[in-house]
């Protein structure tokens, strides 16, 4: 396959990780990652393997996540290798009762693709919430940045 034709497979395989967490299918979500998959969720959680993945989201679907849908998007496409591509998404999950998703649950998603078998496997995932800065790191940015001398 060509990168173009690579990068619409993985643009594709998302889109089919969204539809199965729009359907609540845990073990169909489950099943576009790899079996040593490390997935990391937006509160810091490390969940290893694929079984550890479906099992983990099942209890969310069918609880506080039951009925949510996931809104996302692919921002780029890098292969690193013909075989391997990172990959960064921004998405965001309306919650049952919502009727719209809110602005600060955004999140961006670093993940790594595999291909085996001529199939696209996500094999490392890094959810980290969208948010501005808050007073200590606004503080920290303005110690980092150089002073200008006054003009004399």
């Amino acid at each position: 396959m060509s990168p173009t034709t690579d990068a619409a497979a993985i643009r594709e395989r998302m889109h089919q990780l969204y539809e199965c967490w729009n359907q609540g299918d845990a073990q169909a979500y489950a099943a576009c990652f790899t079996e040593d998959v490390d997935y990391v969720a937006f509160d810091g959680s490390h969940i290893q393997g694929r079984q550890a993945n479906a099992e983990a989201h099942q209890a969310l679907f069918d609880g506080v996540l039951r009925g949510s849908q996931l809104d996302g998007e692919v921002k780029s496409v890098r292969f690193l290798a013909p075989d391997v591509a990172l990959i960064h998404t921004e998405g965001v999950i309306k919650l049952r009762w919502q009727r719209k998703a809110p602005k600060g649950r955004r999140s961006i998603q670093t993940m790594v693709a595999v291909k085996r078998d001529g199939v696209w496997f996500f094999t490392a995932f890094q959810n980290t919430r969208i948010q501005p800065p808050n007073v200590f790191a606004r503080w920290m940015l303005q110690l980092m940045t150089p002073k200008r001398s006054a003009a004399r």
